[in-house]
């Protein structure tokens, strides 16, 4: 047992975060460019049932290039760097949004303020180390089911709940390999995030974003480096990025996905919806979402084509706030708003 005290902390989160340190705001990129200016009532009638977002194909015919896994992937970033808690509505001042993330791939979501700041995501007798719910297979959850994790959206559905588990196990077997080479017990949660971050910044840069934007784009950025955010120039979160662009990879989320090897074919919602205790049987088997060397190709992502499956067209209210077929409703009208 290990019952080392960890009193420093370098994570930077929400609380311990002001306006005055790495961003904390939205901003526009473009800021001489007019506003689209659209009734509402019209923005509507594109995204709801039968829209033309809504998608009526044969599923078979639906499929992308890329492995299923990769959009989670990229909405656990957008959770990573993102986070609007303002109005939904295009007449919201855009001065008064604030980003309640810091705007860089740090993996906020899993350290939250680190073991100082957010005990309750870490071992109480090793705080090394990061808490897994009741079977390894699930977020630790308090008394009353709610997920202990350092964003709740990070729980909205069983893909961003097993990504979750998927960084916590990361972190945890670090930990273990660095005792294993005999680290400094001091240093081991440090090192150990640190290690864990930049395997992720690894795989975003070197597999996510080529697959996005393409290799040749992306090694152009690493040859020559960044033009507009450049560390100490006031980064920020662009409205076109966060509110319009980074948006596509709704249309990438497919009718329905297996789970696993007996789980599945299913749709997100509801039958893949969080907040809630995650059954061993739905556990995630991640070759079916990625290529995996030896094993056979992962299912598929939807093609970009604008529009969403029927289960992002009627969303769950306790994922929209709103009833089932209003307005709001609708992740494409969302989008489009």
């Amino acid at each position: 047992m290990n019952t080392t005290e960890i009193a420093h902390d370098q994570c930077l989160a929400p609380e311990r975060v002001g306006d005055s340190v790495y961003g904390g705001r939205y901003r526009k990129l473009f800021e001489s460019l007019p506003p689209l200016d659209a009734e509402d009532d019209a923005l509507h009638a594109l995204g709801g049932p039968g829209g033309i977002c809504d998608d009526d194909a044969d599923p078979s015919t639906d499929d992308g290039k890329m492995a299923a896994g990769w959009p989670f992937f990229g909405q656990f970033i957008a959770h990573d760097i993102t986070a609007d808690r303002s109005p939904l509505g295009h007449h919201v001042d855009p001065d008064r949004v604030k980003n309640f993330r810091t705007p860089r791939a740090n993996l906020e979501g899993v350290y939250a303020a680190g073991p100082t700041g957010s005990p309750y995501l870490f071992q109480k007798d090793d705080p090394a180390k990061l808490l897994l719910g009741e079977g390894g297979h699930d977020v630790p959850r308090n008394h009353e089911g709610i997920a202990l994790v350092g964003d709740q959206r990070n729980d909205t559905h069983l893909f961003m709940n097993q990504m979750q588990v998927g960084f916590i196990k990361t972190h945890n077997l670090i930990v273990d390999r660095l005792r294993e080479d005999a680290a400094e017990e001091a240093e081991v949660f440090d090192d150990a995030r640190r290690a864990t971050i930049w395997h992720y910044q690894w795989v975003l840069l070197r597999e996510f974003l080529p697959q996005l934007v393409g290799p040749d784009l992306v090694d152009e950025l690493l040859d020559g480096g960044a033009t507009v955010f450049i560390p100490g120039n006031d980064p920020f979160i662009p409205f076109e990025f966060a509110d319009a662009a980074y948006r596509y990879g709704h249309s990438q989320v497919r009718d329905a996905y297996r789970v696993n090897r007996e789980f599945g074919p299913v749709p997100v919602f509801p039958e893949l919806m969080g907040f809630g205790a995650v059954p061993v049987n739905h556990a995630i088997d991640w070759s079916l979402q990625f290529d995996v060397p030896g094993r056979q190709p992962a299912q598929r992502s939807k093609k970009i084509d604008g529009k969403l499956p029927r289960s992002l067209i009627s969303l769950p209210r306790q994922i929209s706030g709103e009833d089932e077929g209003s307005a709001y409703s609708s992740l494409a009208n969302r989008d489009l708003q």
